[in-house]
């Protein structure tokens, strides 16, 4: 809503601007047009210009210069000079049209000054103590006959042309406020309605006004997150019910297989060769059951129903524990951990679910041991970088291609793409160290590792 006063104040200041600049720039054509006019030799000038263009001879005749006639020429006026004694014409110019009177009383002359001669605009000039009159064509001039005005008219001019100036401005104003508040009336609405549509709030807006149209598809835009977002909600609730509907059920054969297996496997009087077998299953089976875990936790926190147990947790006593667990298990000495933080990091407190990131770095050594069956040397570090705590796994197996590192990066996840794609990843490991990540603030990467195998690093704010 701010941002909508914030517009309309500027749209009103970009027009009291505009009325101003507009103001000042019919102003300035005025006295530019003025200019051009009383610089083009008007018609007092041109009369004062024939009359000194005049020469009387000595025989009472006169005679009009070349400068004089180029001026009646350019204005095409004509001229008669009037006799002070007796109103009678001294002199006229050739070009004199016909009806002009001869005689001059001095009740005529003073009509023809202030105004015109047979409705030709006349100017005046004194030649001695003689008149000389100008009479320019008819539409040439306009002349005012009474053009007198009160002189404290003139002298409060200023003070008019700013009342003026005032109350139109005052004026525009208020007939745009009167246009304006209809228009803001029908906005509001409309504009509560879209700021409403992202969050999670039913939204109507009433379809009338100016906005009817735009309120009718903001209701339907409305209704149709409303029906996407219940949707949306009912598939991922399903989804999440039929995972962890077969996660449950799976675990009661899971368990039969994995308890008849270690049977097999632990009886001596079984063949080595079927007692092998029996190992081979048992591995699997618990590899099955690893991954189902797997699945219902990415599930949970895919859609935000894994509890998180947070607390004030020291990463190096962590990491290193889970580690020795791994050291614990690995009876041929295939997978050896080389812890490579340096001794003097005994402590990097995050806030974080202990069970949660001491399942990611299981994740993480899993990973390089699944890929790497044949056996490779794992390096384990806490360490702090600026504000976060990182802990990195890395390992001097077979790594990855660049091709394999970049889809690792960017490929989505089966489980959360709902596109029809050949480019999804398949693999919880990873998506789950990732997921865990996210939900403590953090995130995770993936690098080429500096022994030649893979590295993965997981950032955690710190905090103690």
């Amino acid at each position: 809503m701010k941002s909508i006063l914030k517009l309309i104040k500027r749209f009103i200041v970009t027009m009291l601007f505009s009325l101003v600049l507009l103001v000042f720039l019919n102003l300035f054509l005025l006295i530019l047009i003025s200019y051009k006019q009383a610089a083009n030799h008007g018609a007092w000038s041109t009369a004062d210009q024939v009359a000194s263009a005049l020469t009387g001879k000595d025989d009472g005749t006169y005679e009009l210069s070349a400068q004089g006639e180029e001026a009646l020429s350019r204005t095409k006026a004509w001229a008669v000079l009037v006799d002070n004694e007796t109103g009678s014409i001294l002199w006229n110019s050739s070009n004199l049209p016909e009806g002009i009177p001869t005689q001059y009383s001095a009740a005529s002359i003073a009509t023809a000054v202030r105004g015109y001669i047979n409705d030709y605009p006349v100017a005046s000039s004194g030649y001695g103590d003689d008149l000389l009159l100008l009479g320019f064509p008819k539409k040439s001039y306009w002349k005012l006959m009474y053009n007198t005005f009160d002189y404290d008219l003139i002298k409060n001019m200023p003070q008019t042309i700013l009342l003026f100036l005032s109350c139109n401005l005052l004026f525009i104003f208020f007939v745009y406020l009167i246009v304006t508040s209809g228009v803001l009336r029908s906005v509001k609405p409309v504009i509560h309605g879209i700021e409403a549509l992202p969050a999670d709030r039913n939204v109507y807006v009433k379809e009338k006004g100016l906005l009817s149209d735009l309120a009718v598809s903001i209701n339907k835009a409305a209704e149709k997150l409303r029906s996407q977002d219940y949707q949306l909600k009912k598939k991922e609730t399903a989804r999440a019910n039929w995972i962890a509907g077969v996660s449950h059920d799976i675990r009661t054969p899971l368990s039969m297989v994995l308890g008849y297996a270690s049977q097999i496997e632990e009886n001596r009087n079984v063949p080595k060769r079927d007692r092998n077998k029996a190992r081979i299953i048992r591995q699997q089976s618990l590899r099955m059951k690893n991954l189902v875990n797997d699945l219902n936790l990415a599930s949970k926190l895919e859609y935000n129903v894994q509890p998180l147990h947070m607390d004030t947790v020291n990463l190096v006593p962590l990491v290193r524990q889970t580690a020795v667990d791994f050291l614990n298990l690995d009876l041929e000495g295939k997978f050896p951990i080389e812890w490579a933080a340096g001794e003097d990091m005994q402590n990097c407190y995050v806030k974080a679910d202990k069970g949660l990131l001491s399942r990611a770095v299981s994740n993480l050594i899993t990973n390089s041991q699944v890929h790497n069956p044949d056996g490779c040397t794992l390096f384990i570090s806490v360490g702090k970088a600026g504000e976060t705590c990182q802990i990195a796994v890395e390992d001097n197996g077979a790594g990855v291609t660049d091709e394999e590192l970049e889809r690792i990066r960017k490929a989505p996840h089966y489980m959360v793409c709902d596109r029809e794609t050949g480019n999804q990843r398949h693999g919880l490991g990873l998506m789950l160290v990732r997921q865990i990540a996210e939900v403590h603030g953090g995130g995770m990467e993936v690098s080429h590792g500096e022994r030649g195998g893979f590295r993965v690093v997981i950032r955690l704010p710190y905090g103690n």
